[in-house]
């Protein structure tokens, strides 16, 4: 039941900081394209690569913590149902470019993101 409650309660705070940066980001840029999205998948994507590579891979952190941060608060603040959402609303209005640039950028710049986070991560060890 305690894994439950971690996960529950990591999402919360992750859904809630997603809500708020995605509508802080909206209001600085344009809103023909879902750059809050992007931008909370990419720094959820950057996030969880520090959290197992940086630490969990060097047994710097429980189990629980892991499950309460990866699991719940990384869950909760990324989203692919909405990144989809977002991407058949483009097609929908016929917006195929933007549509298209949406699906390349989320997944390249989630990628490396993670990759990032696990080059600099291996760079302290060296």
């Amino acid at each position: 039941m305690t894994n439950y409650l971690l996960v529950a309660a990591g999402s919360a705070l992750g859904g809630v900081i997603r809500y708020w940066l995605s509508n802080y980001v909206y209001n600085w840029l344009p809103a023909i394209f879902p750059f809050g999205t992007l931008t909370v998948n990419f720094l959820g994507s950057f996030i969880i690569g520090i959290l197992i590579f940086g630490f969990d891979d060097r047994g710097l952190i429980s189990a629980e913590v892991r499950l309460l941060l990866t699991v719940g608060f990384c869950g909760g603040f990324t989203t692919f149902s909405t990144f989809s959402l977002e991407t058949v609303n483009l097609l929908k209005n016929s917006e195929y470019s933007l549509a298209a640039l949406n699906i390349i950028a989320s997944v390249a710049l989630t990628l490396a993101a993670t990759f990032l986070a696990y080059i600099l991560t291996s760079a302290r060890e060296a």
